[in-house]
């Protein structure tokens, strides 16, 4: 048995290296073919194909397959292997198959190879992604290698609208998983991975005032965008570029028409922060503002709210785990903490978590989407090895 501090070995690492990039060409045909089927969230029909495509390739691997059906989203496609171990522990390969891109993208955007990147719609989030967790468990399978914790692959079609019909599902899973690999893009151009993420907040402010004429009579009025203004400069008091906290009013609207005192305004609002406490901290200041301005009154709705992915001991040694896994592959790796969230919030809740394992490229929601091709070749090296790592504890 490999003691952790011996862990990898440079025979297994040199081994999986050389045989995923022997299977590059069947890999990014793969990932042609999952772009190749468009598949935004608001088109829950899109996502069978997708699923499909997965569903056939992970029985070829000897997995047993479940989809489930979603209401108002396409679903979500459970992988287990069909030989396991009952007793053993679990871990998590974590993936989305929806994308930004509308229905119609790709005459624009074709799918097309040049100088060493793999452009169109969804390749880079987070299709060459899917792809890679195929192929790192074609690899394990080829090389008869058997990782410590049983390898189950989760698939859903609402990430992108943070993920408000699988979300309970994500963490069912997380509860019961020593560890989860989530595949959204690295980040930048040396594909840094996702060792922490804010979270996201959103709240809609309702002010209601009373309607008077501007001209005649002012007085007996309440205006309810005056009231905006104040609860605007609050908010954005807020701000703390010291402790990583966005407050940003992004939408406002109100009022009738100009000579008439606003009876209502309406202001939508976005928050970022880095850890639970600001979240909480910051949620309460939301809900405790209060009219200024006589005769108004203000509401608040919070219409969503996804929980930091904290820098936790646990994640941190899974990070180190990579680190060694990359060096032993060659592969010059970094860790990054950003803005935006994943599922990755919702499993490192419960459970050690690393993010960002998928492709390396750019243009996510842009027109050059792309992936860098032998970059992300290696990624599926690396997630190989790491569902081979030793689960022993931070």
């Amino acid at each position: 048995m490999t003691r952790a501090h011996d862990w990898p070995p440079t025979d297994l690492a040199r081994r999986i290296s050389s045989h995923v990039r022997s299977l590059r060409g069947e890999l990014l045909d793969l990932v042609e073919r999952l772009a190749g089927v468009e598949s935004p969230t608001d088109a829950p029909e899109t996502q069978r194909e997708v699923q499909a495509i997965l569903e056939d390739a992970l029985d070829q691997e000897g997995f047993r397959t479940r989809r489930t059906v979603g209401r108002a989203v396409g679903g979500c496609l459970l992988a287990v292997p069909r030989e396991r171990r009952r007793a053993r522990p679990l871990q998590v390969i974590l993936g989305h198959g929806d994308t930004v891109w509308p229905t119609g993208t790709l005459e624009s955007m074709p799918i097309r190879r040049e100088d060493g990147r793999l452009y169109g719609p969804g390749t880079f989030d987070m299709k060459a992604g899917l792809a890679n967790a195929v192929f790192a468990l074609r690899t394990l399978r080829e090389l008869g290698l058997d990782p410590p914790a049983v390898p189950v692959v989760f698939v859903n079609s609402d990430e992108e609208i943070g993920s408000p019909g699988s979300r309970h599902l994500v963490a069912m899973l997380a509860r019961r998983a020593r560890r989860v690999f989530v595949l959204e893009p690295s980040f930048g151009p040396r594909g840094l991975l996702k060792t922490a993420r804010k979270g996201v907040g959103g709240y809609e402010i309702a002010i209601r005032g009373k309607a008077a004429h501007a001209g005649l009579d002012p007085r007996s009025g309440a205006s309810a965008i005056l009231e905006l203004g104040r609860v605007i400069e609050a908010l954005h008091a807020l701000n703390d570029d010291a402790r990583g906290t966005t407050v940003n009013v992004g939408v406002v609207s109100g009022g009738t028409r100009s000579n008439v005192v606003a009876a209502e305004a309406r202001a939508q609002v976005d928050v970022r922060v880095l850890t639970s406490v600001d979240a909480e901290r910051i949620d309460a200041s939301i809900r405790g503002l209060r009219a200024t301005v006589p005769g108004v009154s203000v509401s608040v709705r919070a219409d969503r709210r996804v929980p930091p992915m904290e820098r936790t001991a646990r994640n941190i040694h899974l990070w180190r785990q990579a680190a060694q896994a990359a060096a032993a592959l060659g592969i010059d790796l970094g860790e990054t903490a950003v803005g935006g969230g994943s599922d990755g919030n919702t499993t490192s809740l419960f459970t050690a978590t690393l993010d960002g394992l998928g492709a390396v490229g750019d243009g996510a929601h842009a027109v050059d989407e792309h992936v860098l091709i032998d970059d992300t070749v290696d990624r599926c090296a690396l997630l190989t090895l790491l569902l081979m790592a030793p689960l022993d504890e931070a």
